[in-house]
Formats: structure tokens, sequence, C-alpha cells
């Protein structure tokens, strides 16, 4: 791979990780609900859960859609069912911190496998492995393309949850708490626009 190429990756990486989406609401919601520590499992998902999905697409599953893209279509339903739901509970949760709530935040498995029926992972993912794997050292760009995703996306979705955090003194009336949930649960819900239209 190229200096150029690998700049260009590294770019695409760090713009559609760090831009709003399902993932980055959810750990900027988690931030203010639960701390930074308690939502890491949360961000180390995502970053690991994503890493793989890219391989995983990379060797085939990209093309399985490209045939079938009802099954396609049936990810992006229960995905965004699934973030509806989340943005449900966001919108419910009334106090700060675990013990407070009988909410609790997102595991490490939960935030990799939410990966699979999130629709921005999965146009990341395809478009990654179509715009920078190598024809000629296919399988080594593959793993070099979702190491690089790791790399920037776990930084780049932490500072989601380092905002929430840092919004937590603010957030303490209960009051002003619930119409910020309510908030992120809309944008939650309306990170799913630009997937659905």
């Amino acid at each position: 791979m190229t200096a150029a190429t690998l700049f260009a990756l590294c770019l695409f990486a760090f713009v559609s990780s760090i831009t709003p989406g399902p993932n980055n609401m959810m750990l900027f919601a988690s931030g203010v609900n639960f701390g930074f520590r308690k939502t890491i499992p949360h961000m180390l998902g995502i970053g690991f859960g994503f890493g793989i999905m890219v391989i995983c697409v990379g060797l085939g599953l990209g093309k399985i859609f490209e045939n079938y893209p009802s099954l396609y279509l049936a990810i992006k339903i229960a995905g965004s069912i699934y973030l509806l739901w989340i943005a449900y509970h966001i919108a419910t949760d009334t106090t700060i911190g675990e013990a407070k709530s009988s909410a609790k935040p997102m595991t490490f498995l939960g935030a990799a496998l939410f990966q699979w029926v999130n629709p921005k992972a999965w146009v990341m993912a395809i478009t990654a492995v179509v715009a920078y794997t190598k024809h000629y050292n296919y399988f080594g760009s593959l793993i070099l393309i979702s190491l690089i995703f790791v790399a920037i996306n776990v930084p780049c979705v932490s500072l989601w949850a380092g905002f929430g955090t840092l919004m937590q003194k603010f957030l303490s009336n209960p009051k002003t708490l619930k119409i910020f949930n309510i908030g992120m649960a809309v944008l939650l819900v309306l990170s799913l626009a630009p997937i659905v239209f």
C-alpha cells in the first residue's frame, strides 16, 4: 500500500469513526449515564467488532449481499428496529450512574455484536474493503485495513464517551438529564435517516 493510499485510508477511518452515528450517540449517552470507566467495554467492543466485520466483509459477505440484496435489507431493518429499541431505553432512563438505575452499560460482546446490525458500520466496512484492498496482496491489505480501523476507531469513539462523562455534572438534575436523554434518543433515531433514505 502506497503512502498516499495509506493516508487516504487513515483519513477515511478517522472521519467515518469520529462523525455522529449510532455507536457515537450511544457512547455519548453511556458516558453521561454510567461514566467513562464503565463505558470502556462498550468502546473496545465497537473497535474489535468492527475490525472483525471488515475481515468478514472482505472474505465474502459483501459478495453475498450483492447476490442477495434482500438479506442486506433484512439486516438493515433488524438494525433499525434494534436502534429504535435502544433509543427508547435511552429516552426513558432518568438517573445517572448504574447504582441509581436498573439500566446497565453495553457489554464488550454486546457492542461487538451490535456492529452486525449497525447500518453505518456495514456501509463503512464495505466501502473500506472495496476502496482500499489491493488485488496483488488482498489478504494482507484486508488485515491492514482492519488493524488501522481498530487503531483509529477506538480513540475516536472514546472521545464521545469522554464528552458524555464531562457532561455528567451539568446533567445531575433529573429534569435536565431527561431532556438530554430524549435529545440523544432523537439524534440516534435521526442517525438512521441516511441509511433508510
